[in-house]
């Protein structure tokens, strides 16, 4: 049975470790000494590195960890990564015996061009991708690419375990209520993620049905977010895909 613990990085990152049998796989690692100090804590040994894009803090603590565990590193094919030793793209599988795991990759392109996520047993990590309640912000990619990204993320198992990178929830969460107030199940996360973080504690993971539920980019085709974005647009929005880079670019210059 596998176990999933968050380790904190840097302002608002969490390094993802995937544990069993006294091995662990780390998502995203942006740090090397919270990793090395939390394995020493557990007695657990390092067994891969899965990458999700090259943002440096989801790689710098690569190089450390290598230096005392020379592991796999599984990152996107489509991405130059040093250290990345497994280039992986759509329709690979990585798997990872000391810890009875496979994972399928995901491309997801629109954070970066080369972005990718690992789904399996249940557990989606996303990276920068799907956001509890949000998604990243379009560097590189395009916002059809994101908008239909986000949809194949969607459309994963209700019960998907999202394992995204930021503790960005209560942000979202104010951005989504003021686009669309009138959602019980968005009041409902919102007291949710107050009394989690009260308590500091990760509002992760989340799940595919609550995002489905209260996650503005991903309900798009919904009247009410379609109409806010219309009149932040001012003007008629034809498609899921226009009303996305429009409640995108809403976030962008959203200020609480």
């Amino acid at each position: 049975m596998l176990r999933i613990e968050a380790i904190p990085a840097l302002e608002d990152n969490y390094i993802w470790a995937i544990v069993g049998d006294g091995h662990c796989a780390v998502v995203d690692p942006g740090e090397t000494a919270p990793i090395l100090s939390w394995m020493q804590r557990h007695e657990l040994q390092l067994s891969a590195i899965l990458v999700t894009h090259h943002h440096g803090d989801h790689v710098d603590g690569i190089a450390g960890l290598l230096d005392h565990y020379p592991v796999p590193v599984y990152g996107p094919a489509q991405e130059t990564i040093a250290h990345v030793s497994q280039l992986v793209d759509e329709g690979d599988r990585v798997a990872i015996p000391a810890i009875e795991a496979e994972f399928d990759v995901m491309s997801v392109p629109g954070h970066t061009r080369g972005h990718i996520a690992y789904h399996g047993h249940g557990l989606l990590f996303c990276g920068d991708t799907l956001f509890a309640c949000g998604c990243g912000r379009l560097f590189e990619g395009t916002p059809a690419q994101m908008h239909d990204s986000l949809q194949r993320l969607a459309a994963l198992p209700d019960e998907t375990q999202v394992y995204c990178t930021h503790e960005y929830t209560l942000g979202n969460i104010a951005f989504a209520l003021s686009i669309e107030p009138g959602n019980p199940r968005l009041a409902e996360r919102d007291h949710q993620a107050r009394e989690q973080r009260s308590l500091g504690l990760p509002t992760l993971p989340s799940s595919i049905a609550l995002e489905r539920a209260t996650n503005p980019f991903l309900r798009c085709h919904e009247p009410a977010i379609r109409q806010a974005a219309e009149r932040y647009a001012q003007g008629s929005l034809n498609t899921p895909q226009e009303v996305f880079a429009v409640v995108r670019e809403m976030k962008n210059h959203y200020r609480q």
